[in-house]
């Protein structure tokens, strides 16, 4: 059996701000419309007022690093040319979704003739990792394993509090949002690659999709790329908060592999448990308890996160060179996810705007800052 690879490749989706009312602007065409060269990289998302990046496919963390710095960069620099901005945050605090024009390319608006009004409320904004493995098998396994721990790291990556001008009381709001659609959550365990097959198969030979795009789950084999994506996260504020999260992922696959050649693995859990560590996760973010079913016990969300990283991953971190990048999650751990912060600017001004503004300077912090050192 081929090791696998390990490659990592981030997706991000920002939202497109207009500086003196804070609010989002449909303006990805315009964007996007000056600049062909960089539709490889940059794209258009279902609403107007969402701009995708996705980096080339990278080796190592670092690497990572480099590469959102640049595109971070590079998308505030044609947003600027039109005096926007750019913040990123799962969900806007205050921006109404009835308000947002669908961006008018055929792959959207037969979203939204499919899914109605679902698809005019997905005014959300993800990150999803994705994780080289090659071996068809190994990566069902390593899906199967490695979704016990997605509740563990959307704490980590909590960016959407705000709903429409409401402090909603969940730290991750899109979760809740994007759950609306079918074919989401945590998928069930798969048997097999085979097993993945043929339900992927009968859903296109159905027309229920047209392919295995629109399986939305948490984490699933990429349909094109020999890749495990993870789907589960708000889109992370700062690029080491992105970062941290892939390198985390990328360690835990580096670890399945590990006890899969010592003939070993980690307990496999049914989806239904791990959706009860989603939903605490969602409601309570890090100061919540999540459930370590091992034991059977509530444990704080904040110490099952540094077990995880102490304990499950700390023997491949430096074997992967990503010690630096994996130990950023203490860093969280202290000052609270990009969800904790906002609440807390809020709470101090008691003025959504400054929220706003807190996210543009956070997704700029540690973009322009390298890029004045280089």
């Amino acid at each position: 059996m081929k090791p696998p690879s390990l490659t990592i490749g981030i997706e991000e989706e920002y939202q497109i701000i207009d500086p003196d009312t804070r609010e989002l602007r449909s303006y990805i065409t315009e964007i996007l419309g000056e600049d062909s060269l960089i539709l490889g990289e940059v794209k258009p998302e279902m609403h107007q007022s969402i701009v995708e990046v996705g980096t080339q496919v990278c080796q190592t963390p670092a690497d990572a690093t480099r590469e959102l710095r640049r595109l971070r960069r590079m998308v505030m620099d044609l947003a600027a040319r039109k005096d926007l901005r750019l913040a990123a945050a799962g969900s806007h605090p205050f921006s109404c979704w009835t308000k947002q024009e669908i961006t008018p390319l055929e792959r959207y608006m037969g979203v939204k003739q499919d899914m109605g009004d679902l698809a005019q409320q997905l005014l959300i904004f993800g990150t999803h990792i994705h994780i080289g493995i090659e071996d068809k098998e190994f990566l069902i396994d390593a899906m199967n394993v490695s979704r016990y721990f997605m509740p563990h790291l959307l704490c980590l990556a909590s960016s959407s509090p705000f709903w429409v001008g409401r402090q909603t009381g969940l730290k991750s709001y899109r979760s809740v949002i994007f759950r609306n659609f079918p074919r989401t959550g945590v998928p069930r365990v798969m048997r097999s690659w085979g097993d993945f097959q043929y339900l992927q198969g009968t859903l296109v030979r159905t027309k229920c999709i047209p392919n295995g795009s629109k399986i939305y789950w948490d984490v699933r084999p990429h349909h094109i790329f020999p890749t495990l994506e993870f789907r589960f996260l708000d889109v992370c504020t700062r690029v080491e908060e992105a970062v941290c999260i892939a390198a985390i992922l990328q360690a835990i696959i580096a670890k399945l592999w590990k006890l899969r050649q010592d003939n070993t693995t980690f307990r496999i859990y049914p989806a239904d448990l791990i959706e009860e560590n989603k939903w605490r996760a969602v409601r309570y973010g890090l100061d919540g308890n999540l459930i370590d079913f091992g034991k059977e016990q509530e444990r704080p969300a904040r110490e099952l996160i540094q077990e995880l990283i102490e304990w499950f991953i700390q023997d491949v971190i430096d074997e992967l060179g990503s010690r630096a990048e994996v130990e950023y999650a203490f860093r969280i751990l202290e000052e609270g996810s990009s969800a904790d912060r906002q609440i807390r600017t809020f709470q101090q001004t008691g003025d959504l705007s400054a929220v706003v503004d807190g996210l543009i300077e956070e997704t700029r912090d540690g973009v322009v800052s390298a890029a004045a050192a280089a």
